[in-house]
């Protein structure tokens, strides 16, 4: 068993190492709340931008409106946005998306590239030899927030990558924030975009209304705009992708903060009971010492 002083110890450094963590969960309950609020901010934008998008490209002769949303009938390539965390200390967080990506991709029939938002998938990519073609690890750093200046580079890069033939499908690896106790790893295809159903990031809000469908004259004409709207629309759902993730890494950081602090303080009481078994027992042998001692002397 272990002496008095190094019960003393192991007990001081847990104690520091449970005043990290309620540190941390304090930190991660503020950015949750304020990625959440940066999530809610986008839905009129991207409500709206979806509702514009899914009529012009229902038209008739969708496939030869916009290359972006042409199936192309023998795909060789597939092209894989990985969107982790640049941290640890968030649970199953990263693992949960990793494992996400093994299941559908490790045995994919295509040739599978991969771009990396975030340090911890880019790392776990590497060292499992994956193709790594991009990387935008600072763009889910936890001491900032996403700007859509920062999503539109990756939107940017795999609108080029179909549209130049390296890439026939786009397929995008996040965690959707459902609460604060549940954040599901989800792939969403982004290329050859699909508008058969409104599931996904954007929610289509006006998917049960009555009565016909409004008709738009589109000026100067619809290939222009789906020109502008595909791309930055594509530039949108990883932009949202990236908030989800946000709101999902400091739900889950907060949430395991709280988990080591708890399980600290039940180690403190586990090894403050020791430590008092220890200390009486030596002082029961002292007092034994000295008793024994006392009646060698009286003989």
């Amino acid at each position: 068993m272990a002496s008095a002083r190094e019960m003393r110890l192991r007990i001081k450094s847990v104690k520091n190492i449970s005043q990290v963590t309620r540190a941390l969960e304090a930190v991660s309950a503020s950015k949750v709340r304020k990625a959440i609020q940066a999530l809610a901010a986008t839905r009129s934008y991207a409500t709206k931008a979806w509702q514009v998008l899914k009529h012009v490209a229902a038209q008739p002769g969708r496939q030869s409106l916009h290359p972006l949303l042409t199936d192309r009938p023998n795909p060789k390539a597939v092209l894989v946005i990985v969107l982790t965390a640049d941290r640890g200390l968030a649970g199953a967080y990263n693992t949960n998306l990793v494992r996400c990506v093994a299941d559908h991709f490790d045995r994919h029939r295509l040739a599978v590239a991969y771009v990396a938002m975030g340090r911890k998938g880019r790392d776990i990519l590497f060292r499992r030899h994956k193709t790594v073609t991009a990387d935008f690890s600072n763009v889910s750093i936890p001491t900032k927030f996403a700007r859509f200046a920062d999503a539109s580079p990756v939107g940017h890069l795999a609108v080029d990558e179909f549209l130049e033939g390296n890439a026939d499908e786009v397929y995008l690896v996040y965690t959707e924030f459902i609460n604060m106790a549940r954040q599901v790893a989800t792939v969403k295809k982004l290329l050859p975009l699909e508008i058969k159903s409104s599931a996904g990031l954007i929610e289509d809000f006006g998917e049960h209304a009555m009565g016909p469908a409004a008709a738009y004259e589109y000026e100067p004409d619809s290939r222009e705009i789906l020109d502008e709207i595909i791309p930055r629309f594509t530039a949108l759902q990883i932009y949202q992708a990236t908030l989800e993730s946000q709101a999902s890494e400091h739900a889950a950081r907060m949430i395991a903060m709280r988990n080591a602090t708890d399980n600290a303080k039940d180690l403190v009481r586990g090894l403050q009971l020791a430590y008092n078994k220890v200390r009486q027992q030596a002082i029961t042998n002292d007092i034994l010492d000295i008793v024994g001692g006392a009646e060698a002397l009286a003989h």
